[in-house]
């Protein structure tokens, strides 16, 4: 331990000096007329032929707002954003995509069945030609207000985004650029309504998603792994085990022997199937989202529609397996004054039903975000001490800071993956536990 804090130690005080370094490396850099620093203009701002599509000198604003290509101040905390969530298309390398289907429904023009391959897509997803009113920009897909563009393809030549409060709210706005003409874009629809920060809009998205495509192909996985521990099972009965079989009957052997009899009892084996599959699944996508490339990188169970379907079930499988012990001290505890249990406890604990399950899915979502978030922020290291490529001296100093970070977070993040799923199966087994409990007499 002494000498892993010196370690430590030695490492902080090697990257603040790394810091001052960058700093001094940094240089001095022309300051416009309103005292911001002028940078010199970017490859594509010099040579926008080099693009292949009409583009606008930087700053420039259209009436729509401000084009997509020209490269915004490098922000940390929206790049580790942008790559944590999810996309209708998987980026492998440069301009080279994997093109998933998509499934998409607007009210009046019914459904459209095609592929993002449809659309072209370039650098940062953004596609360059629409399809029956579809567009893909960042790797998400839009819908153009406009009906004229709602059959067949259209080229587009630019997007741009423009920030703007509505009511009340910071919102940014999206248009197409289409015939030199600037067309309004719409998200999908959210099933929440509004709650989460999504809305009712023109089109519903109904797609195989990045997280979609990772949860069926790690299912796929798990068959094929489980089916053959099964079969090495059958085979080599009365034997020891061996392979991948001697790999998975530990996970499976602590599940049944330290989570389920414990927390359940004797009608564990009810309940079984279902902890086994949620443990197998939750510790799978951690896992493959550990990947830094195709297949992996995506941040499934840091998503919260898939840890709120995973709370959901849970949620469900207690209340409808609880029997009358546990509804009687749920809704009117035997023992304690009406009074009291009408205006305190018995609120209190229907509130309690509720809120197990939300916390059971706040913290897998919370804590695997948290870890995708502070890894690809060590990364940026490398492009703040660099100045965006300015500065060779920073960026030299942002790699050497930024991977044993990295590491480290990885190392760590391998560690919570494992932890989070063992502890959304503990939990659901207490609650199982709880819920079939038989009265003590």
């Amino acid at each position: 331990m002494i000498a892993l804090r010196k370690f430590w130690i030695l490492l902080i005080f090697s990257g603040l000096n790394l810091v001052a370094f960058a700093q001094n490396g940094h240089g001095e850099h022309p300051v416009n007329p309103s005292g911001q620093p002028a940078h010199p203009a970017g490859p594509a701002e010099e040579h926008p032929e080099a693009t292949g599509q009409e583009s606008h000198p930087a700053g420039h604003a259209d009436p729509c707002g401000h084009s997509v290509r020209i490269e915004p101040e490098f922000n940390a905390g929206e790049n580790a954003v942008h790559h944590i969530a999810d996309a209708n298309a998987i980026h492998l390398a440069g301009d080279t995509y994997l093109h998933l289907p998509c499934i998409l429904y607007a009210p009046g023009h019914g459904w459209t069945l095609t592929s993002t391959a449809a659309f072209h897509p370039h650098h940062h997803g953004n596609g360059t030609r629409s399809k029956d009113g579809y567009v893909l920009l960042h790797g998400n897909i839009m819908r153009l207000e406009n009906p004229a563009f709602a059959q067949g393809a259209f080229e587009i030549s630019d997007y741009t985004h423009e920030d703007t409060t509505l009511d009340g709210k910071s919102k940014t706005l999206y248009h197409a650029v289409i015939e030199g003409q600037c067309e309004p874009l719409q998200a999908k629809s959210t099933f929440d309504g509004g709650i989460m920060g999504g809305g009712i809009t023109n089109f519903y998205d109904f797609s195989i998603t990045r997280n979609v495509f990772t949860m069926l192909l790690t299912a796929l996985l798990l068959f094929l792994v489980f089916r053959s521990a099964a079969s090495a099972a059958v085979r080599r009965q009365g034997q020891a085990p061996k392979g991948l079989q001697n790999f998975i009957e530990p996970f499976v052997t602590f599940i049944r022997d330290e989570v389920a009899k414990p927390s359940i009892g004797p009608k564990y084996e009810k309940y079984l199937p279902y902890l086994l599959a949620v443990f197998f699944f939750i510790l799978g996508l951690n896992l493959i989202g550990q990947i830094p490339f195709f297949p992996g990188s995506a941040n499934v169970t840091g998503n919260i529609s898939v840890t709120m379907v995973l709370a959901v079930i849970t949620f469900l499988i207690t209340n409808l397996s609880a029997n009358k012990h546990y509804w009687s001290h749920t809704l009117w505890m035997p023992g304690v004054p009406a009074l009291l249990k009408i205006l305190i406890i018995t609120p209190i604990e229907v509130l309690g039903l509720f809120l197990k399950p939300f916390t059971l899915l706040l913290r897998l979502f919370a804590n695997i975000t948290a870890g995708h978030i502070v890894i690809l922020s060590f990364v940026s290291l490398i492009f703040i001490f660099g100045d965006a490529g300015r500065s060779t001296n920073g960026s030299v100093a942002g790699i050497v800071a930024s991977i044993p970070l990295s590491l480290f977070m990885m190392t760590l993040e391998l560690l919570v993956a494992f932890l989070q799923a063992y502890i959304f199966t503990m939990l659901s087994a207490v609650y199982f536990g709880s819920a079939v409990e038989e009265a003590h007499h």
